[in-house]
This record gives C-alpha cells, sequence and structure tokens, in this order.
C-alpha cells in the first residue's frame, strides 16, 4: 500500500491544481482547519467529504484489561467525522449484485 500523502506534497499538488502559491494553499487549508474547529460544536460539513459532530456518550461500566476488574467510565463529550456517502462511493469499490 502507498503512503500516505505528506502536508508539504497536499500543499504543491493544491498549489499546481488551482494555479496558486503554496503559501496561498497553505494558508486556505490553515484557515479551512481553524474555522472547522470553531465551528464543530454546531457541526461543520465539508460537501462531498463529510461532517465534524460533537457526541455526547454516556456513562458505562467497563473492564480493566491487565486485572480483569470492572470500572466505571465516566460520560464525555467526543468529536467525530462522518463521511459523506459521496465520499464512500468514490473511494470505495460498488459492490456489484
Amino acid at each position: 500500500m502507498a503512503k500516505a500523502m505528506t502536508k508539504s506534497q497536499m500543499l504543491s499538488k493544491l498549489a499546481d491544481e488551482l494555479d496558486i502559491t503554496k503559501k496561498q494553499a497553505g494558508e486556505f487549508v490553515d484557515t479551512l482547519v481553524n474555522l472547522a474547529y470553531k465551528e464543530a460544536k454546531n457541526g461543520f460539513t465539508i460537501p462531498g467529504l463529510g461532517k465534524l459532530v460533537l457526541v455526547k456518550r454516556k456513562a458505562r461500566m467497563g473492564r480493566n484489561p491487565a486485572t480483569g476488574e470492572q470500572i466505571k467510565i465516566p460520560a464525555k463529550t467526543v468529536l467525530k467525522f462522518r463521511i459523506a456517502k459521496a465520499a464512500k462511493d468514490a473511494v470505495l469499490e460498488k459492490k456489484k449484485k
């Protein structure tokens, strides 16, 4: 399997595709990321890619894997990224019937 694209490679690719400088591409990506951080509590969607959402987890009982003893895991809020159907269809092979 091929290695993941680095940030520098991604910025170079964006700069070439959009005919802008790498610095401008970097500023755009940084602005988009900062906007996503600020708006995550309201749900931040990138059409065709997915959505950042906050999910509240309930308290539950768990087990310490080392000792086997039961422990109480407190409720907490976590950040999740839900992949858009369009992204799944574009990346994954469609099932044949």
